[in-house]
């Protein structure tokens, strides 16, 4: 094996993929996706239980940070698990590394359903909870990355937008489908058996999603781009070390491009939960049916802001998104401390239909950054640091940023801040949409 692939073309035309096989591709990299992400989310959305439930009920105030800080450890193993799958899916295929984050990760949401809370074993509690929670980031690490390759690299040129955006798609699915079940669970189940018992069963859905995600995924060839690296036998023998020499402005754009859709996305549809319980005083189960419904639209949103980049490009897409986001984040977190529903979720709304039009082009300008050789551990590499040091953080640094300033607003900032970053990285991209990808 060579990390200097010589011998096959240095780009790929349209590929040879019969409308069925497609449609399997895409479903395989869609469900897996919203199976990952309702995992990864049901965590977000049940903070304010969890925290009652493996921490000290001393202080409510430490227990929910203590909780939302073991939320964003999970986050910092991500690049971890990038490196690894990503290892994996540039050696082996993209479909043996999808598959393996599926089972990791709904076995370790399992598990988290399973654990006794501090009442019962103490400290042991939140440690075991941690380590849990530290395998689902390992091989969230691994997922929507390989899932965007994977059906970016069996696409059209001119639909790789809208195709990919089906993974971003299936991401805000699995949160819907988090939220839904949270929000049903709380609405059912009793305050004090909610706390006992009634938590846990999202977590324990997980399994059989998890063997339904695995069987899928499991069925499906690999992906045209992969089988003509491997095909000539120039598959890169150390990807992460070929990424990091020959495409670290690629990897510094990516990080770049999530230093706002990283945290945009969590504060958007999971910390907004939290604020709206805190700052609008709504209860658990009312800020979950309006994130549900931030989350529904948005869910809209994607495939209409991926089809418009298909036809206007990358650029003019992921800036209307940023620019959004920086004259928005104000009169958001304003409206949602209003004791006024519609005023609240209309605040939500801002948030969270920035974060889709952003998400609607994302993976496609990721994808098209990296030719096919390393392009499974370039995207996981930048993604992943990126959502390691600003996503996971957000919902923490900005609960913290409120306690330390005494204004509720503070999360404003931030977002502004964010949205500043990722702007100067766009005027940075070229156009690619309408390019072919490349193999070297």
């Amino acid at each position: 094996m060579s990390d200097i692939p010589s011998t096959i073309p240095t780009s790929s035309s349209q590929p040879d993929v019969d409308p069925a096989a497609m449609k399997r591709i895409v479903r395989a990299g869609t469900v897996g996706t919203v199976i990952e992400y309702y995992d990864f989310g049901l965590y977000g959305y049940t903070a304010t239980v969890l925290a009652r439930v493996f921490f000290s009920k001393e202080d409510p105030t430490t227990a929910l940070l203590s909780s939302l800080i073991v939320f964003g450890v999970a986050f910092f193993v991500r690049p971890l698990g990038g490196v690894v799958f990503g290892h994996i899916g540039d050696k082996l295929g993209r479909k043996h590394a999808l598959a393996l984050t599926i089972i990791g990760m709904c076995g370790a949401t399992f598990v988290i359903g399973m654990l006794p809370g501090y009442a019962t074993i103490g400290i042991a509690a939140p440690i075991l909870l941690l380590l849990a929670r530290l395998v689902q980031g390992l091989c969230a690490g691994g997922e929507i990355g390989g899932a965007a390759a994977y059906i970016a690299e069996s696409s059209p040129t001119g639909r790789r937008g809208f195709l990919t955006s089906m993974s971003e798609l299936g991401s805000m699915v699995g949160l819907v489908g988090a939220s839904l079940i949270v929000a049903v669970v709380t609405w059912a189940v009793p305050v004090d058996q909610l706390d006992s018992w009634g938590w846990r069963i999202p977590f324990l859905i997980a399994l059989p999603l998890g063997l339904v995600g695995m069987y899928i995924r499991s069925k499906l060839a690999d992906s045209p781009a992969f089988q003509a690296v491997a095909e000539t036998e120039k598959v890169v023998s150390a990807p992460i070390l070929t990424v990091v020499k020959r495409h670290r402005s690629a990897v510094l754009k990516v990080i770049g491009i999530n230093v706002l859709a990283a945290p945009g996305y969590y504060i958007a549809f999971v910390y907004s939960n939290i604020f709206l319980q805190g700052q609008g005083g709504y209860s658990t189960s009312a800020a979950t049916w309006m994130t549900t419904t931030s989350l529904l639209v948005a869910t809209a949103v994607i495939p209409l802001a991926a089809l418009v980049c298909d036809r206007v490009g990358r650029k003019p897409v992921l800036m209307a998104g940023s620019v959004g986001f920086a004259l928005l984040a104000f009169p958001a977190f304003l409206s949602m401390q209003s004791d006024t529903v519609a005023v609240a979720l209309l605040g939500q709304l801002m948030l969270a239909v920035c974060e889709a039009v952003i998400m609607g082009a994302i993976l496609a300008t990721l994808v098209e950054l990296f030719p096919a050789t390393i392009r499974y551990s370039g995207i996981a590499l930048g993604f992943n640091v990126a959502h390691a040091l600003f996503g996971g953080t957000a919902p923490y640094v900005s609960t913290w940023l409120i306690s330390a300033t005494g204004a509720a607003i503070s999360p404003a900032w931030l977002v502004i801040g964010f949205a500043v970053v990722t702007i100067a990285t766009i005027l940075t991209l070229e156009e690619t949409a309408r390019k072919p990808l490349r193999l070297v």
